[in-house]
């Protein structure tokens, strides 16, 4: 059965998640002796800071198409090269047959530019193939084994080019289920971790208690920050002054 593909459960960048778990690590060290009524001590907070550590560690997702651009630059070269490669043989061929011959047509090289990567790697094996079972025919053209043995290079190169960019693109795949596990475990223990502060403040220090309040967007922080920052404005009442 194929593994069902997890989503985020955090709807703001990694990088943030990371650092309101470590804000939140410091106050829990701050706390711990607290922590510790709710069976949360420093052994598992110190597992909550390695997964942190582990999961800045992981490559990004830009850092990951880079990678994968980079090999499919080098696919596209090694797909035009044995492009190339055919064009020069069946260019020879087009002067010892018409395009309309049957002995032309067996090259299949017909709407070569439209072929896909798997397409044209069996096109280049098939017109190395044939052009080596009529060499006798074509020798008088200009066809030799050094040119057959060009095509199957330039075949086996760009073969081994997509096999590199799959293997590249399966590694992005992989890394990103990877990264969504982990940023998924991290944050379920910061909400653990959230709770537990809220609970310890939430009747005696207020400040303390924000401390430990998660905000799913910097726009619900400023908005919250400007909640409690009216809530606790003082109007002041302007003094007149006593005329003489």
């Amino acid at each position: 059965m194929k593994k069902q593909t997890e989503n985020r459960k955090y709807n703001f960048p990694d990088a943030d998640l990371y650092m309101q778990c470590i804000e939140r690590i410091k106050h829990t060290h701050r706390d711990i002796d607290y922590f510790k009524q709710y069976s949360y001590d420093l052994e598992r907070l110190k597992g909550f800071k390695t997964n942190c550590d582990k999961f800045r560690a992981l490559p990004d997702d830009d850092e990951l198409v880079g990678d994968q651009m980079v090999v499919t630059e080098k696919k596209d070269a090694a797909r035009e090269k044995l492009k190339n490669a055919i064009r020069s043989i069946m260019t020879k061929v087009s002067m010892k047959y018409s395009n309309r011959t049957g002995r032309y047509r067996k090259f299949g090289t017909s709407k070569m530019g439209d072929m896909t990567d798997a397409q044209l790697v069996f096109c280049g094996r098939r017109v190395a193939r044939v052009a080596r079972q009529q060499i006798d025919f074509l020798s008088e053209v200009g066809i030799s084994d050094t040119g057959i043995t060009k095509v199957m290079e330039a075949c086996r190169t760009f073969e081994n080019a997509i096999n590199i960019q799959q293997d590249k693109v399966a590694d992005r795949d992989i890394s990103v289920e990877r990264r969504v596990e982990m940023g998924n475990k991290i944050y379920d223990e910061l909400i653990i971790v959230c709770n537990i502060g809220k609970d310890i403040w939430v009747e005696t220090d207020a400040t303390k208690y924000e401390q430990y309040c998660l905000y799913e967007s910097n726009n619900e922080q400023k908005k919250a920050k400007k909640i409690k920052e009216a809530a606790t404005k003082v109007k002041v009442p302007k003094v007149l002054k006593k005329k003489t």
